[in-house]
């Protein structure tokens, strides 16, 4: 079980740097078992923290989203807002996606809107296996935006794993941000 997190913990062995398990990952962490396929592996970083990431990864093709398409992250270019989308491609055939994540001042903040805010302190937790992962109340709000038939699998798998902290905390989050999201009739009551 989390093998393929064994791998990633493998994989950034070099990058000295705050890094956590995020997406579909960070919700299977929390339960502390595998619920679905993950077709991806998603880990976030800090955005300050990316020239070290390039230094660790720099065996890999590395790539990041812009416009919609993958272009070259070339050495030295800083990769500034709105772009926070790297892909890295291992010699292997490994893929990973790295996310960049904004702080300030002792908070985490939503890049879609700079107004949510989680202390930086208790962003992350650590699975029993000892990987830090992403709160799942931020993972899910991030779903919150384009949200997929897998997203609403991994509400639906973590809801019962959330403590009235976190799901007061991503009520709000999604009242500001998508207040006319589904998963907040689950939060009202």
């Amino acid at each position: 079980m989390f093998s393929e997190c064994r791998e990633v913990h493998r994989w950034l062995n070099e990058f000295d740097k705050e890094w956590m398990f995020a997406g579909g990952w960070a919700i299977d962490l929390h339960i502390g078992e595998e619920t679905r396929k993950h077709e991806d592996v998603e880990v976030a970083i800090f955005r300050e923290d990316q020239h070290e990431l390039f230094q660790a990864l720099k065996t890999w093709e590395k790539y990041v989203v812009k416009h919609r398409e993958l272009m070259e992250w070339k050495s030295g270019e800083t990769l500034n807002l709105p772009v926070h989308e790297i892909h890295a491609f291992s010699q292997e055939g490994h893929e990973l996606e790295i996310l960049l994540n904004e702080k300030k001042k002792g908070l985490w903040e939503f890049r879609r809107d700079p107004s949510i805010t989680f202390d930086l302190e208790r962003m992350h937790l650590q699975s029993e296996h000892g990987y830090a992962y992403l709160n799942p109340e931020i993972v899910l709000l991030y779903k919150s935006t384009y949200t997929r038939s897998k997203d609403y699998e991994d509400f639906n798998y973590v809801f019962p794993y959330l403590n009235e902290h976190q799901k007061e905390w991503l009520k709000q989050a999604l009242m500001h941000h998508q207040p006319q999201h589904p998963w907040l009739e689950a939060l009202l009551y």
